[in-house]
């Protein structure tokens, strides 16, 4: 069959996949490269190292396979349940993660489906799937296969469906018909995204500065976050949704087709206290396979840690002394922020009685710039 046949045929299988959109463009350096240097440079990457160790894998899709000659884009809609206001002791988890099962896993089998029917359909060709585990500006190639533009907010944005969706994509090296790439903006004066991020992470429009994302801090900094932005963590346990869920383009945002995306109980939102009484065995029976296991324990509870003292979730004293005795440092610490946060004379006394014990020094000065905080405990 000619290119544009394979092409349509391979649009085809990609709705009856389950994705919502699918576009194609030619295998390019991306016009964005160089701003990814730019944004290297300019220190907004945090903790994550490996994309600096890979740029140069970004620079052109060659880099991911040999002889690329085209990038097939689709998009999976993720928007399931509207999410529930936390009571006091519980967190929020990001939309895309209320589900049984890791999108990766989800999307991957749907990405293999249509790389198999490209090869058969053009005997010879190769093929790579990719779901934001490679090196590939897929924003970039998004807006090249015409599925949307690049929102303020450095999401892509489509007009019929928001920004609730997850990107991956197949190169081939094999050339196929390739769509117009999206060339208008419609984000206009609108700056809700911009203003309403509460650890004020962007820059400017489209400049994200990871290090102060709340999506970066729980999922991706393996130690605390600075003192400055943890209040700003607010009621979010894993990711964060603000960007998105302010954005007017988000009223047109479709549900989600796939069913292992939809909310497991008790997940919209979470439970906090629980979550301290998880060894690792039971850590891994609660959340293996599912997107919070990304964090592993010593990340889940730090945050749970942080976001009882964020919100001063009175009750949680019992939670929080326990977080106080946890094996890992990480959790010991966030756990002291969060008592001194609460300033109770449970959590006091909770501070005092381990300080004896602390052997870490960064645990240890936790523990005391809390105590410094509580001169007189507050009942």
């Amino acid at each position: 069959m000619n290119d544009a046949e394979l092409t349509r045929r391979v649009k085809a299988l990609a709705g009856e996949a389950g994705f919502s959109m699918a576009g194609v463009a030619p295998a390019v350096t991306p016009t964005g490269f160089a701003r990814l240097g730019e944004w290297l440079a300019a220190g907004y990457v945090g903790e994550m190292h490996y994309i600096a160790e890979r740029l140069e894998d970004y620079a052109h899709p060659e880099r991911l396979l040999d002889g690329a000659r085209s990038v097939l884009m689709f998009a999976l809609d993720y928007r399931t349940a509207e999410p529930q206001a936390p009571q006091l002791g519980e967190g929020r988890v990001s939309r895309y993660a209320w589900g049984a099962r890791d999108y990766h896993d989800i999307v991957r089998k749907k990405l293999y489906r249509i790389a198999d029917a490209i090869k058969e359909w053009r005997p010879g060709s190769n093929t790579r799937c990719i779901i934001d585990t490679a090196p590939l500006l897929e924003r970039e190639f998004a807006v090249l296969a015409g599925l949307g533009w690049v929102g303020k907010n450095t999401l892509v944005l489509n007009k019929s469906r928001g920004s609730y969706f997850f990107l991956a994509s197949v190169l081939t090296d094999t050339p196929l018909d390739y769509d117009t790439p999206h060339e208008t903006d419609h984000c206009g004066t609108c700056t809700a995204c911009l203003d309403a991020c509460p650890t004020q992470a962007f820059v400017a429009p489209r400049l994200l500065d990871a290090s102060r994302c709340i999506s970066y801090l729980t999922i991706e900094h393996p130690d605390l976050p600075s003192p400055d932005l943890r209040e700003g963590l607010g009621e979010w346990l894993f990711g964060c949704d603000v960007c998105q869920d302010v954005c007017p383009w988000n009223r047109h945002s479709q549900p989600a087709t796939e069913q292992a995306l939809w909310p497991l109980e008790k997940s919209n939102p979470l439970e906090l206290a629980p979550l301290f009484e998880l060894d690792d065995d039971a850590f891994r029976r609660r959340f293996l396979k599912t997107p919070l296991w990304r964090p592993k324990r010593r990340g889940l509870l730090r945050n749970a840690a942080l976001v009882l003292g964020a919100t001063r979730a009175a009750g949680s004293e019992a939670a929080l002394a326990r977080g106080l005795r946890d094996s890992e440092p990480l959790v010991r610490a966030a756990a002291a922020w969060a008592l001194g946060r609460l300033g109770t004379e449970a959590a006091i006394s909770a501070l005092n009685r381990h300080s004896l014990l602390e052997g870490d020094d960064s645990v240890r000065d936790e523990i005391s710039a809390a105590l410094d905080v509580n001169k007189t405990p507050r009942r």
